[in-house]
């Protein structure tokens, strides 16, 4: 775990030993409570145990009963805890009151995802968009938070440009926020016009989404490999949120065809509703896809619950309309892949990114989703047109090329459009 000191400077690395605390009221919290341990081990606390309530109505100064605050503090104190991160999102007055009650550092899992993602942030959009996000979440937390945010660079919670103060006044945060705010515009500006260049150039873009840890990197990673364009890899690790910036990349089949793979930060449940708007505009590059590859961990038996929180996150973006293929990943972790049954009314392909299996196979998919319009066509392109045949070689798919009299005569297959402009060269 790492501090920092109110530079924002690395001062040493620390261990935190922390408890759980859920609140269910209906519905089972019993994978939230998982996924928050493990949340809180990519955030690189030890989880000592966790506590769950049954109650109807959330206690509006602890959340939970006071018997049970009563409770957890003796737990804490029992395991020798410095740490309490709640699965719900806490109110100022609830941060402070807890604190107060048990003695030690309450997060909740709001906080413990911003931490996470500040760890992650490596480009300067990345960091200016966590920033935001946790200045969002504090501002009207500003008279609640205690113990945990008083200590500069003071753990879980607290990693990041926008903690270096406690006493930052709301004046200057909404400043900081209305400037950030600034950056990222001029930043998406930019991205407009690289997106505006694509669309003139009419190169497709295929957008990989999905739950965190499905594999999306990894299967970015072997279409870069299967390309060759190796040096062109992204990072990839079996853990929560090993990808946060967006990555994109050219990728060129052998057939000639080409479209941009663009790579994009997980989902997760109960995702921040701050982080949500703060990354709106990086998530555009998926509301301006033509084709979504929706990556699923087949091997967790809950996946479908991971399917419903990322179409519930695509709708937030202006995404859930975009035609897409249901790629169930980790096939070789299956006993048997007849235990996953297919997302109806979607193309379903069942891959495994790590050993290259029937990834052939959802190439062939792409193929056929975003090269549909395709032509097939033989023309004769005159000499002094050599513009023309510059651009049938970068922009079509040449299966052969022959040099006559007249001109180069090609056998090509190109797009709808290209084929309505040059008909005029087509031979019979």
């Amino acid at each position: 775990m790492l501090r920092f000191n109110e530079n924002n400077e690395v001062i040493r690395e620390d261990e935190y030993r922390a408890v759980l605390v859920g609140l269910q009221k209906e519905e089972d919290i019993s994978y939230s409570m998982e996924e928050l341990k493990g949340l809180a081990e990519a955030a690189g606390a030890e989880v000592l145990g966790q506590m769950v309530q049954n109650l109807e109505r959330p206690n509006t100064a602890t959340l939970i009963g006071k018997g049970k605050v009563e409770e957890l503090a003796e737990i804490v104190k029992n395991m020798d805890a410095d740490t309490v991160i709640f699965n719900d999102e806490l109110t100022g007055m609830q941060l402070r009151n807890l604190e107060d009650a048990v003695g030690v550092r309450i997060i909740d899992r709001t906080i413990l995802i911003l931490d996470i993602f500040a760890d992650r942030a490596s480009s300067k959009e990345g960091k200016l968009q966590v920033e935001l996000a946790q200045l969002q979440y504090r501002l009207p937390r500003l008279t609640g938070f205690g113990k945990s945010l008083s200590r500069l660079g003071g753990g879980i919670g607290t990693r990041g440009p926008g903690e270096k103060k406690l006493e930052t006044d709301r004046r200057h945060i909404e400043k900081r926020m209305y400037d950030i705010k600034s950056e990222l515009a001029q930043i998406k500006n930019t991205r407009g016009v690289q997106r505006a260049r694509r669309e003139k150039n009419e190169i497709p873009v295929v957008a990989l989404v999905g739950y965190t840890n499905s594999g999306k990197s990894a299967l970015m990673n072997r279409l870069m490999t299967l390309t060759e364009k190796e040096e062109k890899t992204v990072f990839e690790k079996d853990m929560l949120f090993a990808t946060l910036d967006t990555q994109q990349r050219s990728v060129t089949l052998d057939t000639n065809h080409r479209f941009i793979l663009v790579d994009t930060v997980g989902f997760v449940s109960r995702l921040p509703h701050s982080l949500v708007n703060a990354f709106k505009a990086t998530l555009e590059e998926v509301a301006y896809a033509d084709l979504l590859i929706h990556v699923v961990d087949a091997s967790y038996e809950n996946h479908d619950f991971h399917i419903e929180v990322t179409n519930k996150v695509l709708e937030e973006i202006g995404a859930g309309d975009k035609e897409k293929i249901i790629a169930f990943n980790k096939i070789d972790l299956l006993e048997e892949q007849s235990s996953v049954i297919p997302v109806a009314g979607a193309e379903n392909v069942f891959i495994s990114a790590k050993y290259d299996r029937n990834i052939d196979r959802l190439i062939e998919i792409i193929k056929n989703k975003i090269f549909s319009d395709m032509v097939r066509v033989q023309m004769v392109i005159p000499y002094t047109r050599g513009d023309i045949s510059s651009y049938l070689c970068e922009r079509a798919r040449v299966l052969a090329v022959e040099y006559k009299e007249n001109g180069t005569w090609f056998d090509a297959e190109l797009k709808a459009a290209d084929y309505q402009r040059l008909k005029e060269y087509e031979v019979i």
